[in-house]
């Protein structure tokens, strides 16, 4: 598989946890107990050599105020994070100062994006509330992108926030979760294709191995979702991310890399030095 391999490889997306300083309350149930401890940068730096990986983005896990300013200190502290995407309540009325502030704390320039849990808001047009939209507008002001992570049921409001705000840039994670195990395409394809539409939207090639069945997915069930994605966005717009440490329920950091190389298996090498490095240092700014 030489001619697949990529010289540069960035990991768009994974995360970090001390369960010592802070629960992580979404870690409940038999199925998530693997990852019920603690994963630190420490854990994935083996990881990410032997990948090949160069550089990452570590995401926010908790929509807890003072975990984006450890993650930024974290990142000022390490060769490997090249970019932090955090959190700050979009809908409080001064975001755009929040956003300033931790611009301004040790690590500040490697804030690149923010995220909130919008798959765990009751609310499908929960992107769309006025207080939200102000938010949103303070984050394409400070020239952070917004990572979407959403159920397929909440991707039609995300085209409307992408339509209603031209000079955000929104950064699809986990490409809307598709249902990967159950082998269905629709609606999740044609929403997709709305969101792509969007000029100013990009997609995250990551998290569809928990998506799949656990124990027994393999490339082929993955690939109608990598190819629907490929084809709406174009390697251009496309990021590959681990997911890391989630991605553990289901496989190892070397097989998450190896099925998105198996994924962009028919790319052409500039397509894909795109998606495993271009786009991620392109729209976040690395």
């Amino acid at each position: 598989m030489g001619a697949a391999v990529t010289a540069r490889l960035i990991d768009a997306h994974h995360h970090v946890w001390d369960l010592s300083v802070r629960d992580q309350e979404w870690i409940t149930g038999e199925a998530l107990a693997p990852i019920r401890r603690n994963f630190s940068l420490a854990d994935l730096l083996p990881e990410t050599r032997a990948a090949g990986v160069a550089a990452t983005v570590l995401v926010q896990t908790v929509t807890v105020a003072d975990e984006t300013p450890e993650f930024l200190a974290l990142a000022a502290g390490s060769d490997l994070v090249a970019g932090v995407v955090g959190w700050t309540d979009l809908t409080r009325p001064d975001a755009g100062d929040a956003l300033a502030k931790l611009r301004e704390l040790p690590g500040g320039q490697r804030l690149v994006g923010i995220r909130h849990q919008v798959q765990g808001e009751p609310d499908p047009q929960w992107l769309l509330r006025p207080d939200v939209r102000r938010g949103l507008a303070a984050v394409g002001a400070a020239g952070l992108a917004y990572d979407l992570v959403v159920l397929p049921n909440q991707l039609p409001a995300c085209v409307k926030a992408a339509q209603e705000h031209p000079g955000v840039t929104f950064v699809l994670d986990h490409l809307g979760k598709p249902p990967v195990a159950s082998g269905a395409l629709e609606p999740w394809a044609t929403a997709i294709r709305a969101l792509a539409a969007c000029s100013n939207t990009v997609c995250k090639l990551s998290g569809l191995v928990t998506e799949a069945d656990p124990k027994t997915w393999t490339v082929d069930d993955l690939r109608p979702y990598a190819d629907t994605v490929l084809d709406a966005f174009g390697p251009d717009r496309l990021m590959f991310g681990s997911d890391w440490p989630v991605c553990t329920l289901a496989a190892t950091y070397a097989e998450v890399v190896d099925s998105a190389r198996q994924l962009t298996d028919s790319l052409g090498d500039s397509e894909r030095a795109a998606v495993f490095a271009g786009t991620a240092t392109r729209v976040y700014g690395l």
